[in-house]
């Protein structure tokens, strides 16, 4: 019998949870401690989807019943003008295996990341204002010390689950961590409306402007009556100045990417003052950008890349979280503990299998969704209003579901997965 593994998981999100979760099912006395540099678990933006290899996970770990019943119960996204007049609807499609742009599992960050968090709380030590400083390995350990307290502690495996900008994926790789991260040229906010803009209705409300601009309204299951509103900008790889300016509102923090927000989106028509003055008005504001983080390794013997820390990817960036954490601890119960075995196999599975799903299509994608100019806006709505008038998505989705097409699947080994125990 091996030793159960003494892991430090840096970054408490829904991959480390996960990630824990799993392991403490393959290892059920395995040591777990997580460090987040916030205060407390951020529970706040916007909503996320489950898709691919991670809905086969969340029916393993027996959580889907209660992922179903914390979903946003959208059923589509309508395309509005500035006059609020619909002209498109993209409905979701009913099936787990080819889904749209509302998934089947439409979820909120904050919901998901408690459903994760809960059977693990009492089981894993966690600590709130910390993070890794520096660390050393060695065959047999890795050495880390803390920023804050400076204490110095040896553990297995250091598992980085800390995000886009991953210090230790700058540490693991001698790079400053923002060389691998790839600007998708999409920013966005995301915060909560204490009003139902959408009347009631279960369909998001996506309206586009010129300059790459959107407002995105979203329904909120909170029966108190809530919206959940965005502001996209998109900008061109070929307009650096324009990136560098929505960069440095980000960097500026909250109040400043309001005040940039707030000049962009001052005369765009629609909804925008009233959703303007509810994002001054919002408790709950995140921002940040889309971009993917391409590292050419997501391991260094005992020290792994998680999640976003090692493959962000906007779209299936949550799924291939779960899929990750889901792998990594299989891997090490595959492998006996043997840590740089596992590490090694998990690498093989997982970097192929993420480096298939980013590309710069992504990027394109953006920029055809977000037109900059009042022609392309015109291409757009008039292409999106033929695809649903003439039920074009909807035989897409019928025909795909006929022919067997799935969305791409990761392949795992059959992990020897102890039975579960009744409690």
């Amino acid at each position: 019998m091996s030793t159960s593994p003494n892991v430090l998981i840096s970054g408490f999100g829904i991959a480390a949870s996960v990630y824990a979760s799993t392991l403490l099912r393959a290892y059920p006395n395995a040591t777990i401690t997580i460090v987040e540099r916030d205060p407390e678990m951020r529970l706040t933006g916007a909503s996320v989807d489950i898709r691919s290899s991670a809905v086969e996970i969340i029916k393993w770990m027996g959580c889907e019943s209660e992922i179903r019943d914390k979903t946003t119960k959208e059923e589509g996204v309508e395309m509005v003008d500035e006059n609020g007049k619909s002209f498109a609807k993209l409905m979701a499609t009913g099936n787990s295996e080819v889904q749209s742009i509302t998934s089947e599992y439409e979820i909120f960050r904050g919901d998901l990341a408690r459903i994760f968090m809960r059977p693990i709380k009492d089981k894993v030590n966690m600590i709130f204002n910390e993070t890794v400083e520096s660390y050393l390995q060695d065959e047999d350990s890795v050495t880390v010390t803390f920023a804050n307290s400076q204490e110095v502690k040896s553990y297995d495996l250091l598992v980085a689950a800390d995000g886009l900008g991953s210090r230790i994926r700058g540490m693991m790789l001698g790079t400053k961590p923002s060389e691998q991260v790839h600007d998708e040229g999409a920013y966005a906010s995301f915060f909560v409306i204490e009003k139902d803009l959408l009347n009631g209705s279960k369909l998001a409300q996506w309206y586009s402007t010129t300059g790459g601009r959107a407002i995105f309204l979203r329904p909120d299951p909170d029966p108190r009556g809530r919206t959940r509103g965005h502001f996209m900008n998109t900008a061109w790889a070929s307009d650096v100045e324009g990136r560098a300016k929505i960069n440095a509102a980000l960097r500026g923090g909250n109040e400043t990417y309001m005040q940039y927000v707030e000049k962009e989106f001052a005369n765009v028509g629609w909804l925008a003052p009233e959703v303007l003055k509810a994002m001054r008005e919002t408790t709950d504001f995140y921002c940040s950008k889309f971009a993917q983080v391409r590292s050419p390794r997501i391991q260094d013997g005992r020290v792994v890349l998680l999640g976003d820390a090692g493959f962000a990817c906007p779209g299936i960036g949550t799924s291939l979280a779960i899929m990750g954490g889901h792998v990594l601890a299989g891997e090490l119960l595959l492998h006996n503990n043997d840590v740089k075995s596992a590490t090694k196999a998990y690498e093989e599975l997982m970097l192929r299998f993420a480096k298939a799903q980013q590309s710069t299509m992504g990027d394109y994608a953006m920029q055809v969704l977000n037109p900059q100019t009042a022609w392309g806006l015109w291409i757009r709505n008039t292409i999106l209003w033929a695809l649903t008038k003439f039920k074009v998505d909807k035989i897409g989705v019928w025909v795909a579901g006929k022919l067997g097409v799935k969305e791409p699947r990761l392949r795992m080994p059959d992990y020897p997965w102890p039975a579960l125990k009744a409690e």
